[in-house]
């Protein structure tokens, strides 16, 4: 199977697929890549979002969260990630990070987050994978949701993120 079929989705559209085994092994893929450019700055990486949780439906991109000391030291990533084919967001209104994509726009493969070790972002977004793969009730329920928001929001990304918000601050507060 092409990576193509398997990860990659346009810009603002939502499509969901059911899990791919696959996912984890191009989250690995990308870590080693990862590993070996932005080498002592990394602290942890890890796959996190729904690409990471074993029978969750996700968007086919793989989200990758990359711990670092602080974000001054985050900032010696961009141009580091820029060569390896990322594109550099800004924070995206979530002051806790540095955010990448990566992929064209009607294609994206990978969205990447240079976060400080252990700071609120980076807790949010282990926390969260981690209660979902323990707790199959909740990803059944978080499953149910996006599927509700997919039909609804097919054409308008933001909008399904957005009302995706309140089901994963009540699993933050667990």
């Amino acid at each position: 199977m092409k990576e193509g079929k398997i990860i990659g989705l346009q810009r603002k559209k939502v499509k969901l697929l059911s899990y791919n085994k696959k996912w984890k092994e191009l989250y690995e893929k990308e870590e080693k890549l990862l590993r070996s450019v932005l080498g002592s700055y990394i602290k942890d990486i890890q796959h996190v979002g729904s690409t990471s949780m074993p029978e969750a439906e996700a968007k086919p991109i793989i989200d990758i969260a990359v711990g670092v000391e602080s974000l001054k030291i985050g900032e010696k990533c961009i141009k580091l990630l820029e060569k390896l084919g990322y594109e550099y967001k800004h924070d995206t209104n979530i002051k806790e990070r540095h955010f990448f994509t990566k992929g064209s726009e009607k294609n994206r493969t990978h969205y990447l987050s240079v976060e400080k070790i252990n700071g609120k972002t980076w807790k949010n977004h282990v926390l969260f994978r981690d209660y979902l793969r323990k707790h199959k009730e909740a990803l059944r329920e978080y499953n149910e949701l996006k599927k509700r928001l997919a039909k609804k929001y097919k054409n308008n990304r933001d909008a399904y993120t957005l009302e995706k918000g309140s089901f994963i601050q009540k699993i933050l507060k667990k």
